[in-house]
């Protein structure tokens, strides 16, 4: 999650933080905001004591302060403790930002915990500022969760807050709420203090009655029914999606069908025999029963259908646009997408 030689990880960064160990500078920068928000907000909880706060914890936004006023308050002496900490929040809204915070950063302020959150997106690495940087600042890039992690951070989420979660309620949840963090600890903490403290196990039910995700007609059962070719439970969930969710469906259906067929057409160059094992590994899953729909699939989709499953749905999502169609409704054109796939 991070680049250079200031860069550390999350992970690190809060070791550090838990053990006292506090760096004069943090410049927290990226895509993913759930990582920025949690370090800074540890920072400002802990750095100082609530005594302290009242003179030495200043917040302001990028988008109201300038290179010289942040410089200002870094360079200030704490009043009765240790440190000061100045965060600056938003501070890619920053206008004029140059020469004042390259000396600052070579040479911070020993006293001053001062930390730059600077969302989406990354910071240029040839500005003139983030060049020649202390040895003591710590550059840390939050980056987008991949499908991969962002189900590895469900289950050890829901770990840290005593519980467990099933296969299929991680993956409800996952196509459910994407790649948003901060939304899916919400969604986890709304779950989790609806459970008893004897029967803490997350189940597809227990999503579906808290969450409203069906757990018969969702993401994961349409790939599963199409990698089966049961064409009957297919239309079902496509019909589901229509006439519950019509507006954000069909982004949805698409970009879930053209990574399930796309890492299919990886899989049939998988290395020697196509065991479980082997394709799992292959496809970097994290289980090996994970490639059960991968295997079902091969034995009902050649290659070259795959291949024009792909452009169909590429076809399909231009249409859904706009382009060549203006009058065929998007959840039409999903099963006739569908119809094409199953037959």
């Amino acid at each position: 999650m991070a680049t250079g030689k200031n860069s550390v990880t999350y992970d690190s960064i809060m070791r550090d933080l838990k053990a006292g160990k506090f760096a004069p500078v943090y410049i927290l920068m990226g895509d993913e905001s759930y990582y920025i928000d949690k370090i800074c907000d540890y920072i400002m909880a802990n750095a100082l004591t609530e005594a302290e706060r009242d003179f030495n914890l200043n917040v302001v936004y990028g988008i109201d302060v300038t290179e010289k006023d942040v410089l200002d308050e870094a360079r200030a002496y704490p009043m009765m403790a240790q440190r000061r900490v100045v965060v600056v929040k938003e501070s890619q809204a920053m206008k004029g930002v140059g020469e004042r915070l390259a000396k600052y950063f070579a040479k911070p302020v020993p006293s001053t915990i001062l930390v730059f959150c600077h969302k989406n997106g990354k910071i240029d690495g040839r500005k003139a500022y983030m060049k020649n940087l202390s040895p003591q600042i710590v550059v840390f890039e939050s980056k987008r969760v991949t499908e991969y992690q962002l189900r590895n951070f469900v289950s050890q989420y829901v770990k840290t807050k005593k519980a467990t979660v099933d296969e299929k309620a991680t993956q409800m949840m996952v196509d459910h709420v994407g790649s948003d963090l901060h939304r899916m600890t919400s969604e986890l903490d709304k779950i989790l203090i609806s459970m008893p403290d004897n029967d803490r196990r997350i189940t597809p039910e227990i999503v579906e009655r808290e969450v409203g995700v069906s757990k018969d007609f969702n993401l994961y059962e349409l790939r599963d029914a199409i990698a089966a070719k049961q064409v009957f439970k297919a239309n079902q969930i496509i019909d589901y999606f229509d006439k519950n969710n019509p507006k954000s469906a069909a982004i949805i259906i698409l970009s879930s069908l053209f990574k399930f067929f796309q890492e299919l057409m990886i899989a049939y160059y998988t290395p020697g025999v196509k065991t479980q094992d082997n394709v799992a590994r292959y496809l970097e899953l994290n289980q090996s029963w994970q490639a059960k729909p991968y295997l079902m699939a091969m034995r009902n989709y050649s290659g070259v259908k795959v291949m024009q499953i792909l452009e169909k749905i590429m076809d399909t999502d231009l249409k859904i646009k706009g382009v060549g169609n203006t009058s065929t409704s998007s959840g039409d054109l999903l099963k006739e997408l569908l119809f094409y796939i199953l037959h």
